[in-house]
This record gives C-alpha cells, structure tokens and sequence, in this order.
C-alpha cells in the first residue's frame, strides 16, 4: 500500500489524500490579467519532482508536497507557511 507522509497525521494510506493541483507562486499584486490567467490555468508537465498542493481529507490538513512524476514517489512535505516563507518555491 502506498503511504504519503501528511505532516500532520504521519504516514496514511494514499487512499486518504486529495491531490489539489500544483503549487506555484501568485503573481505580484499589480500584476496584469495575463499573469493571472497563466497562474490560474497553464500547467507544465515536467517529468522529475514538482510542487502540489495535497489536502488530507478525514482531517482536513492542507499541505504542500514535493513529488517525483517519473516514480510517483513523495520526496517531501511542507506546511503552507514553509512554501510561503520559501517564497512558493522549494
């Protein structure tokens, strides 16, 4: 069974979890409504660790997660306040 370490609850069955998208930073507040569409709707789809936005569902624990699209492996788990003060990047 494949375990995704939530940051809260330890490691839980896969089965718990909700992928919500990936994490990237917000565009600057001025920024113009090209930027914001870019951010709210173009997606890459890099092979090798990217960024993701993963909610634990039966505790309600939103976390940011850093896993690796070639082996679909969970390299690490950040709290939201550590991908913000990292600057929404790792």
């Amino acid at each position: 069974m494949k375990l995704i370490p939530c940051p809260l609850n330890g490691p839980r069955p896969v089965g718990e979890f909700a992928c919500l998208g990936p994490a990237k930073p917000m565009p600057a507040d001025d920024a113009g409504p090209e930027a914001w569409a870019d951010y709210a709707y173009a997606e890459d789809n890099p092979a090798g660790p990217i960024l993701e936005w993963w909610l634990h569902v039966p505790s309600g624990t939103m976390f940011v997660a850093e896993r690796d699209t070639v082996t679909d492996t969970m390299i690490r788990t950040l709290w939201p306040a550590d991908f913000r003060a990292a600057g929404g990047r790792p």
